[in-house]
């Protein structure tokens, strides 16, 4: 099926490599307009290009997720240009990476800063240029928000924040149609997980934990925003969906 975000404009943060990349890509070939944002024009107009080159239509701003007047003023001139808003992606995130009792409080902070100011930023101003006509924003969490991860206790307790708070806005939202949802991945092939996964005995550790025996594609992901931003998704609200190959779903997977 194609068509399905036909003549809607969308914002996808963090939208220069991974997920938001692949979000973007998504929403083009499906019939939006799309405007990324992030910290750096290159990647971000890598992306444009695609889009453009497949016969989509995009722009790029640069626009640091993490300061609230660059997000907030991304998002508003996006849809002054545009003339609307009708979905919202806030992808963009940044973690540190450590033992609990060697956390600094600017390194918890970070955790939070992008991800759920971020998060929060983009969802306020969303549902003010939403509520005369509605829309769809779709906020991405992890599942280290769901299960409780060592040496990532900021990201874990940062990306927790995003679910409930998604249902309270979606709670808010829903009288004027305003649709919030969460995607929450595991693994995914991304730029973020390189490290990682930058060995074959990474990997294949890694991938004996997910049942479905794989890291996931961005385009994966990418397929299940676009199903919660479209209009198929008309009566789901205050949801999240792992989208995790099955790793949220078990205890422990066969050694």
């Amino acid at each position: 099926m194609a068509g399905r975000l036909q003549d809607k404009v969308a914002f996808v943060s963090g939208g220069g490599s991974g997920i938001g990349a692949a979000t973007a890509l998504r929403f083009a070939a499906e019939g939006a307009t799309v405007v990324i944002c992030g910290r750096r024009r290159e990647p971000l107009d890598e992306v444009v290009a695609r889009i453009r080159a497949a016969g989509g239509k995009a722009e790029a701003v640069v626009a640091d997720v993490s300061d609230e007047t660059q997000y907030v003023t991304a998002v508003e001139d996006a849809a002054r240009r545009h003339g609307r808003l009708d979905v919202l992606v806030n992808n963009a995130m940044a973690y540190s990476w450590g033992a609990i009792e060697a956390t600094t409080t600017p390194d918890w902070h970070l955790n939070f800063r992008t991800s759920v100011d971020g998060t929060f930023w983009g969802t306020r101003t969303a549902m003010k240029l939403m509520k005369p006509h509605g829309g769809s924003i779709v906020n991405i969490s992890s599942i280290c928000g769901t299960l409780g991860t060592a040496w990532m206790a900021g990201y874990s307790a940062a990306k927790a924040a995003i679910v409930n708070f998604s249902r309270a806005a979606a709670a808010e939202g829903a009288a004027a149609g305003i649709r919030v949802n969460v995607v929450v991945p595991a693994v995914v092939d991304t730029p973020a997980t390189a490290g990682m996964l930058a060995d074959e005995a990474s990997r294949k550790a890694t991938e004996k934990l997910i049942p479905m025996g794989r890291v996931g594609r961005a385009d994966e992901l990418a397929n299940a925003i676009l199903f919660l931003a479209s209009d198929e998704a008309s009566y789901i609200t205050g949801a999240a969906l792992p989208v995790d190959g099955g790793r949220s779903a078990v205890l422990v997977t066969a050694l």
